[in-house]
């Protein structure tokens, strides 16, 4: 397999196998200015389990943003494994694995310390996780759409049923069309019979998330026909303004990600006035995990998957998602 290369272990990084190592995309020194070309692929050493966790045969993952943050050097402790999406087979079971470490959820929160800033990345041939940590993969899924769900989807089902409550018959709008989590959100919110408003300033995106099931698309600056129920803001200052605005009177706001910055003016005599509640929401729990797989079974839902490389490719689907092309998740078949 060639020489492994030994990821340097830290304080709080697991110890790891010598002699024994899997191919993974993986980054050494991370670049703020050059992400994608921080990514290597090649051997790595094979973490140790600890007590109480698995090995699983990864067969599939994909891409977040937060890779590209951990690439940038701002999440995560290179040198490190990358991926906190994966699905394989552990314990001769398929599976999809939780990407949250579980010491890092609890009291109502589920904090997004995520597999791979601790060293457990999942873009890899194999990879070891907590044994509680998996679900069974729904079997009308492939392995790339599996592996689209861990990350994005639970970030939606979160944001959707955990902050906002929602009730089949109300209306969603979702600031960002094309992306893992606002196209989950349309997939996981018309399942459970909601009406879906989408946004972007691209016209491609807009009629992409109509042929997704979206009800409606608007211009990022358009204004809604009504006044919505929920509204899942990941954007930030370019859209926070027009979600205070659509929000209909004790409507409930949802945020999970701030793509063009991170502070922005909030009407607060809108805010008071129409009794409006403003979440914030990160990930997602084991038990929210498990509902949401049993949910997307259910209902027979199939992610939608944007494109598959190789794990060879991997910096093709990275480039794909820092110039904001995919629409859908940016998926890597391992195996």
């Amino acid at each position: 397999m060639g020489t492994a290369v030994p990821l340097r272990r830290q304080a709080d990084r697991p110890a790891h196998r010598g002699g024994s190592s899997v191919r993974a995309a993986h980054v050494t020194t991370p670049s703020a200015e050059d992400p994608v070309n921080a990514i290597e692929v090649g051997n790595v050493d094979i973490p140790e389990a600890p007590d109480g966790w698995s090995r699983v045969e990864i067969h599939a993952g994909a891409l977040n943003m937060h890779d590209i943050w951990m690439l940038r050097g701002v999440a995560g402790g290179a040198p490190c494994v990358l991926g906190s999406d994966g699905a394989g087979i552990c314990d001769g079971e398929e599976v999809l694995v939780h990407p949250v470490l579980p010491a890092t959820a609890g009291r109502g929160v589920a904090h997004s310390v995520l597999l791979s800033d601790r060293g457990y990345g999942l873009l890899a041939e194999q990879a070891v996780v907590p044994a509680g940590g998996v679900a069974p993969k729904p079997a009308h899924l492939t392995w790339e759409e599996a592996a689209s769900i861990p990350t994005a989807w639970l970030t939606a089902y979160r944001m959707l049923f955990t902050k906002a409550g929602l009730q089949a018959g109300q209306t969603v709008l979702v600031q960002g069309a094309g992306g893992g989590v606002s196209t989950a959100v349309i997939a996981l919110a018309k399942a459970a019979g909601a009406s879906v408003i989408v946004t972007s300033r691209s016209e491609a995106k807009r009629e992409r998330a109509l042929e997704a099931g979206a009800d409606a698309a608007l211009r990022t600056d358009e204004r809604v026909p009504d006044l919505v129920d929920v509204v899942i803001e990941s954007v930030g200052p370019a859209t926070f303004e027009h979600s205070v605005k659509s929000a209909k009177a004790g409507g409930t706001i949802v945020v999970c990600g701030a793509s063009t910055g991170f502070t922005a003016p909030i009407d607060l005599a809108r805010l008071f006035a129409r009794e409006l509640t403003v979440h914030g929401s990160t990930m997602g729990t084991r038990e929210e995990f498990a509902a949401l797989v049993a949910f997307v079974g259910e209902h027979t839902i199939r992610p939608l998957v944007d494109s598959t490389v190789a794990l060879d490719d991997v910096r093709t689907a990275a480039q794909r998602m820092l110039d904001g092309d995919a629409f859908g998740k940016l998926c890597v078949a391992v195996r």
